[in-house]
């Protein structure tokens, strides 16, 4: 057999292969060109040859089965901390569950919310899934296309696609090192890009060496780039060697390198995205839950400890996150927190998790407890800081949930601890004091509960009796001056379309909203149980409101205690409902208007569409809007803590405020009531003159303007005849 074949030329188009000594092992390259064919002499498999005696199947098994072992020792150490969470059940509704395998995890579509990243990660994905095959050959000696495809006829199809695939893989690498090195992002920027870098490296190894490989082989004309390296090379035996080892020490170190890095995504994302909750987003779980998923009742609660402290209270699908994160910082992008300097980074929230298991894996593993809890390490100021804007699992690509972490832990603070670091005496000491206006008078503000309906004077609506539609004030609308004249808009409009409407009065307190996202998981139970023997008695079958925060927890949150038959609606998605019907007049708006979308109507609610559509749409809209909406820095019981930032950032509101004056709008429409607060605050605070207005506050001026035009024009209309008489 002959090392070191050259190209040479023939001038007929076809030749037999005998060669009986390798035993089906030699190839002959050919490729034709011009009516031509080039032939290079037989070459042995690498993995047919020798080396210092040893033959080369004796080196790849040591090899691949030392890296596969170390990698599914870690894999499987993984999965056993994983399992150690508490119970979840996630077996459900397997059919919505492909879909988003399929949509999320291959289809990549979150991944391609940023088109540039995105895209280079996406040829990497989708080029490893269709290269990775091509190891059913290199570590057979192509037994698997020959004996396998071939007599299928699909081996000229798979040696194509795995071609493809070597190439998407290369582009993407390619392109995603030259990024990191010539066009560093900013969140990159002064950080160790050395793991990142010699994953990237590692890849274009694998893609390069690939080539080379294929060119000591018989091509089936599919392989495009090997026909070409053929060409251009005609690469020897003992550089087809090489490449095979290099292809297969790059394969080895990166299962070397996949557990022990970000890289275990690789692992970890797709039973993240198959498992990933299914519930709509922002819904908290009630403390103790029954077969059916209903909450248990406080009466017959029986419970030993409150929320998350140790790594065994999260449940093992929350583990999983840990594993699953890829390291993409997007979540770290799009959190307020961390924009305005907190000690929150919902990325690193994540690597503690993982980094805690890590650390403490033979304590956890043995069934022991770790004398550092989960809550040293994530620490207490980054806990208090999140708002549950929820940002930072919209934007998450392989659906970790973030916030669950954080709420679970405040419930342990609040309901069991009850003593809180002195780095957040500060901003939580006002939170306590709006938990025991709640208790005692029902709204955080501790205004006397029998004022709650005061805001309705000389509306002639309906109070605490049977209506059509319920309209649930809240807290903001019922108390605070600026959003009184919210409700009382809200209602006017409901009137003037002829609805039957009622409000509940003194029989109205909290949702509890305030208390839930404090931690204080038992007050607002009691609160919900309290509103639902309310709706109960007056027979409350249609809610609506205009504070997000209400339509979040009444209209979601509420089903697991009882409230699954009420139907709840934001103010905007009736009043659209109401002008499509004729009810309303057409909706349109005086001078230039952008809008801000409250995180518990947009992103976590869905509903970006109405506020827009009843104001007649928007003039320009903000950098970030709709789903990928800033938060306003009220949401989380935020509006109630102490917001603490450095000479070097500004608080969220302001930085929301700033978004929202480059603009050029000479209003911003809003439709809740602590979005309403927080960016007036936030644009006085940059002295910027904007006016700040209700998407009903809008639809009302639009009536009363309409009205007074009618008016003005009947008066026109009878003015002559009243001349003549």
């Amino acid at each position: 057999m002959l090392r070191g074949g050259r190209f040479r030329f023939k001038p007929f188009p076809f030749f037999v292969v005998t060669d009986g000594a390798l035993k089906g092992q030699a190839r002959i390259v050919r490729t034709e060109v011009s009516a031509r064919v080039v032939v290079m002499s037989d070459f042995v498999h690498p993995l047919a040859d020798s080396y210092a005696g040893l033959p080369g199947w004796v080196l790849l098994v040591a090899l691949l089965g030392t890296a596969s072992g170390f990698f599914f020792y870690q894999v499987q150490k993984a999965t056993r901390l994983v399992l150690k969470g508490a119970s979840e059940d996630r077996f459900d509704s397997w059919g919505l569950r492909f879909k988003e395998v399929l949509t999320g995890w291959l289809g990549q579509k979150k991944v391609l919310a940023d088109p540039v990243a995105g895209t280079m990660h996406v040829l990497m994905f989708w080029g490893f899934l269709m290269l990775s095959t091509d190891m059913f050959d290199l570590a057979s000696a192509n037994r698997f296309s020959d004996g396998l495809l071939e007599p299928l006829g699909l081996k000229w199809l798979w040696n194509g696609m795995v071609e493809v695939g070597y190439t998407m893989a290369f582009f993407g690498c390619t392109a995603a090192l030259t990024r990191r090195v010539a066009f560093t992002p900013e969140k990159l920027k002064g950080k160790s890009q050395l793991e990142g870098n010699i994953i990237l490296l590692l890849i274009m190894t694998i893609t390069l060496t690939s080539y080379v490989v294929e060119a000591g082989e018989e091509l089936s004309g599919s392989e495009f780039i090997g026909i070409w390296v053929q060409e251009a090379m005609a690469p020897t035996q003992g550089v087809v060697n090489l490449a095979y080892w290099a292809h297969m020490v790059a394969i080895s170190t990166f299962l070397f390198l996949i557990p022990v890095s970000k890289h275990m995504h690789l692992v970890m994302a797709l039973p993240n995205v198959f498992f990933h909750d299914l519930r709509p987003m922002g819904t908290m779980l009630p403390m103790a839950t029954n077969d059916d998923g209903t909450a248990v009742g406080l009466d017959d609660l029986d419970l030993e400890s409150f929320g998350a402290v140790n790594y065994t209270d999260l449940t093992w699908r929350s583990l999983i996150d840990g594993w699953a994160c890829t390291s993409c910082a997007r979540c770290q992008d799009a959190c307020p927190a961390y924009a305005s300097g907190k000690a929150l980074n919902p990325m690193q929230i994540i690597h503690d998790i993982r980094n805690y298991a890590n650390e403490h894996a033979p304590i956890l593993l043995s069934g022991g407890m770790p004398e550092e809890d989960l809550i040293a390490r994530i620490g207490e100021d980054a806990i208090f800081a999140c708002t549950t804007c929820h940002a930072c699992v919209e934007a998450c690509p392989i659906y970790i949930d973030h916030v669950p972490k954080l709420t679970d832990a405040r419930r342990h603070l609040m309901m069991e601890r009850m003593e809180f670091n002195e780095s957040v005496e500060e901003v939580v000491l006002p939170l306590m004091s709006t938990i025991e206006n709640i208790e005692n008078e029902g709204n955080p503000y501790g205004i006397p509960a029998h004022e709650r309906g005061d805001w309705a004077e000389g509306l002639d609506v309906k109070v605490a009796e049977p209506a059509e539609y319920i309209y649930f004030a809240g807290c903001a609308a019922s108390f605070d001056d600026r959003n009184k004249k919210v409700a009382r808009d809200t209602v006017s409009v409901m009137k003037e379309a002829g609805l039957d409407v009622g409000i509940l009065g003194m029989m109205e307190t909290c949702n509890g909203d305030p208390a839930r996202r404090a931690g204080n998981e038992y007050l607002f139970q009691m609160l919900a149980e309290t509103n639902l023997a309310t709706f109960e008695e007056l027979g409350v079958k249609k809610i609506v409101s205009s504070c997000p925060h209400c339509f979040h927890t009444l209209g979601k949150e509420y089903k697991a205690f009882g409230g699954e038959d009420i139907e709840v609606l934001h103010h905007s998605q009736l009043i659209s409902t109401l002008q499509r019907d004729g009810k309303l007049p057409a909706p349109k708006h005086d001078g230039e208007v952008t809008y801000h979308d409250p995180c518990y109507l947009g992103r976590i609610g869905g509903v970006t569409k109405a506020p827009r559509e009843i104001i007649g749409g928007v003039d320009a809209e903000p950098a970030r809007t709709g789903e990928q909406s800033f938060c306003c820095g009220a949401g989380g019981a935020q509006m109630w803590m102490e917001e603490i930032v450095d000479d070097d950032h500004e608080r969220v509101n302001v930085i929301r405020a700033r978004e929202l004056a480059a603009t050029g709008a000479d209003t911003v429409a809003v439709g809740c009531p602590f979005c309403s607060t927080m960016v007036t605050d936030g644009l006085a605070a940059i002295d910027v003159d904007m006016q700040v207005q209700d998407v009903a506050e809008m639809v009302w001026a639009q009536i009363k303007a309409n009205d007074a035009a009618i008016k003005a024009k009947k008066a026109a209309a009878e003015a002559p005849k009243e001349a003549e008489a």
